[in-house]
């Protein structure tokens, strides 16, 4: 799959405009976060420039196109949600879980984890993503609201 064939589905999933004071990114549209762009115009974002900020600042430095076909979409989409590190830190504890050898989890995506995703079902893939989202709400009881919903997206992508 290609970022094109991808971020639709990113930007319905995080949705519009939200202020939501119990969610660490603050103030969002799209997924984008004042935190991480306190100088952009978050409420008047327009869906194309939450685009090229998806493409630019996420999609290719997260190497995501440089997993195999199966696995591009759910792992972009965890980078939206967990940050490239934390992404790249799921991808490569599901990848140890499935392999006989074990990767050094990083959070860099790099040869050794590309090469031990090839074989990589999608499916372990959102389990492991279902666990970071358990874990988050065990850490952090006020994020419970968002388990469900959190919950259906990673099954659903």
């Amino acid at each position: 799959m290609t970022f094109e064939e991808i971020i639709d589905n990113v930007l319905e999933s995080e949705g519009g405009y939200v202020n939501d004071k119990d969610d660490p990114g603050g103030e969002t549209n799209m997924g984008i976060s004042k935190k991480a762009y306190p100088d952009l115009d978050i409420k008047n974002l327009t869906r194309k420039e939450a685009r090229q900020i998806y493409y630019e600042d996420y999609w290719t430095p997260s190497k995501a196109d440089q997993l195999s076909n199966q696995l591009r979409e759910v792992y972009f989409d965890m980078v939206v949600n967990f940050g490239m590190r934390g992404a790249a830190r799921v991808l490569q504890q599901a990848c140890n879980g499935k392999n006989t050898y074990k990767i050094k989890v990083d959070g860099r995506v790099g040869v050794a984890t590309i090469s031990a995703s090839k074989n990589l079902e999608p499916d372990r893939l959102r389990a492991y993503r279902v666990l970071k989202f358990a874990n988050i709400v065990i850490k952090k009881p006020t994020q419970e609201k968002y388990w469900f919903g959190w919950f259906r997206r990673a099954i659903r992508v």
